[in-house]
């Protein structure tokens, strides 16, 4: 006589980490991206109007005048 036994696995995921986990994926995805793209605006400003004019105009700027 044989007996046929089998065998249950459960696998139990924590739902809330995985999404705070990939949350926190996509926000860092999306700050080095918008930290390489300020970089990239920076150094055009100073390739094009180089740096003497670029702190004169962000100081205009940021006093207004």
């Amino acid at each position: 006589m044989t007996t046929k036994t089998s065998k249950t696995t459960n696998t139990q995921v924590d739902v809330g980490y995985e999404t705070s986990k990939f949350a926190m994926g996509v926000g860092m995805t999306m700050a080095t991206l918008v930290g390489l793209w300020g970089t990239v605006c920076l150094v055009n400003a100073l390739v094009g109007d180089g740096p003497v004019n670029l702190v004169k105009n962000y100081l205009s700027a940021i006093a207004g005048f």
